[in-house]
């Protein structure tokens, strides 16, 4: 049985809209401006993964593969966003929701091609704006991709197609041309064998043009090998109405899509290449690039030198002139200019460190600010803590800043000096310019310019050592001997 993608969508299945009302003033203002639709296809379920997550959601440097896509075609000019997924994924909408607030969300119930899933979001089709068609598992393409694909329709073009020469064509949709001449996309299930040995491959994003998306979209039917209504079947319907159709070509590398964590792993691999780079042209000197894992988020100053072997989760901002040390890892946190920072320095959740500030090898911050010049060198835990300008804090220091229900915060002042080994047990405060002995477990606090011991008072008695010592010798030669009258091993 065959038909058209129209009629397949035809049974009246209930869509959800979760366009803001506040946002159609923008939409109206983008189309104006000249802005696209972008319809990005999400409902795939992604069993190659092996996930209980749905495939979209997987992360790449921190941002999930369908963010990646979101915020890339924001970022070219998209006016109205409209994502189709699968029904029942409420984390997906949530994540539309974080990342593009305003977009449209529509479920698709049936998985019958990927031309049947673009007029799942017919809704936001009807304006008769240009129409982006992205991929949720497609995240390398950038802005400027995007940007080119649709530059042809302003050129006439009626559809435009992404498009590489791949090294091995195995699996692609293959782009034929004739005389430079578009005439169509087939899949390889359709392909004969000459038209098998094109290298010119479909990456599968592809713009059409306001005035003639829903025409060709609607006529699209489902007589192929696999009964599903193709978008890559617009461009012969086109290509017989006498319209123009452009290939943009793009790198194969940016054009690959992700369907298991191997692919994942490649993909991960060629974005981290990609934020390196643009790390070090902006004035960072990685010394080992290949080691350095950054988050999509990562701001490098001037003049910063990462050490190999560090990893920068989300929310990191280094500022100009500081030092990140080997095996460090930074999560949420916030240098400013000539931090110094390791190795194997772990920075947490609301981590500051101003100018100035240096950290030792073993030292752990959490949600806590050190001021300028402050200094912990080493086997040091500041959790939930405020360490003033110029203080000085001892190895093997920790803030106790749990008592196993609620957490609390410790305030150290500027120039304090506190003593090896100690142990400050939250909320307490030790004012500016006071020293804490080594050893002291603190438990009240300390004023300004104050000198603080707490820890037991120390015995010592001469000669107990060596008494000590001659009794448990003789001890040990007791019970090896009875052993030996028993028989028995010692």
């Amino acid at each position: 049985m065959t038909g058209t993608v129209r009629e397949a969508l035809s049974s009246g299945r209930k869509r959800i809209s979760m366009t803001a009302g506040a946002n159609q003033g923008a939409q109206a203002q983008g189309a104006e401006s000249g802005g696209f639709t972008a319809v990005v296809l999400a409902a795939g379920k992604g069993t190659r993964m092996r996930s209980d997550r749905p495939k979209v959601l997987h992360a790449l440097a921190n941002r999930s593969m369908l963010g990646h896509v979101l915020v890339a075609v924001q970022e070219a000019g998209a006016s109205r966003l409209a994502v189709v997924v699968e029904p029942g994924r409420d984390e997906v909408v949530r994540e539309i929701e974080r990342l593009a607030p305003g977009a449209s969300v529509h479920p698709q119930a049936e998985r019958l091609g990927t031309a049947h899933a673009v007029l799942a979001a017919r809704a936001a089709l009807e304006a008769g704006r240009d129409v982006v068609v992205a991929f949720g598992d497609t995240p390398l393409v950038t802005a400027e991709t995007f940007a080119r694909l649709r530059a042809p329709l302003r050129e006439g073009a009626a559809v435009a197609v992404l498009a590489f020469e791949a090294v091995d064509p195995t699996g692609y949709g293959r782009v034929l041309t004739e005389s430079g001449r578009v005439l169509a996309i087939r899949e390889e299930k359709d392909a004969s064998q000459e038209e098998r040995a094109v290298r010119l491959s479909n990456a599968g994003l592809m713009a059409l043009s306001g005035a003639h998306a829903l025409s060709l979209l609607e006529r699209i039917g489902n007589d192929n090998a696999n009964r599903e209504y193709y978008l890559t079947d617009a461009v012969a319907l086109a290509v017989a109405d006498g319209l123009s159709v452009a290939v943009v070509p793009v790198d194969e590398w940016e054009a690959q899509g992700v369907n298991d964590r191997v692919q994942l792993g490649h993909a991960e691999a060629t974005i981290q290449a990609r934020l390196r780079r643009a790390a070090q042209l902006g004035g960072a000197t990685l010394i080992a690039p290949e080691t350095v894992f950054l988050s999509v988020d990562t701001v490098l100053g001037r003049d910063v030198v990462v050490e190999p072997h560090c990893v920068f989760g989300p929310g990191v901002v280094v500022g100009d002139g500081c030092t990140i040390r080997a095996f460090s890892h930074l999560h949420d946190a916030r240098l400013m200019q000539g931090a110094d920072i390791g190795p194997h320095v772990r920075l947490r959740g609301g981590a500051v460190l101003e100018a100035g500030v240096h950290l030792g090898n073993f030292v752990e911050i959490k949600n806590a600010t050190l001021h300028a010049g402050a200094k912990a060198s080493h086997l040091t835990y500041l959790g939930d803590a405020e360490v003033g300008a110029g203080a000085n804090i001892g190895a093997g220091t920790i803030t106790c800043n749990y008592d196993g229900v609620s957490k609390h915060r410790t305030t150290i002042g500027a120039g304090a000096f506190i003593g090896s080994n100690s142990a400050l047990v939250a909320p307490v405060s030790v004012g500016a310019g006071a020293l804490v002995g080594a050893g002291s477990v603190i438990t009240r606090d300390v004023p300004g310019d104050a000198l603080a011991v707490a820890r037991g008072r120390q015995l010592t008695r001469e000669g107990a050592a060596k008494a000590l010592r001659e009794t448990l010798k003789a001890a040990k030669a007791a019970k090896a001997a009875k052993a030996a009258r028993a028989g028995e091993p010692d």
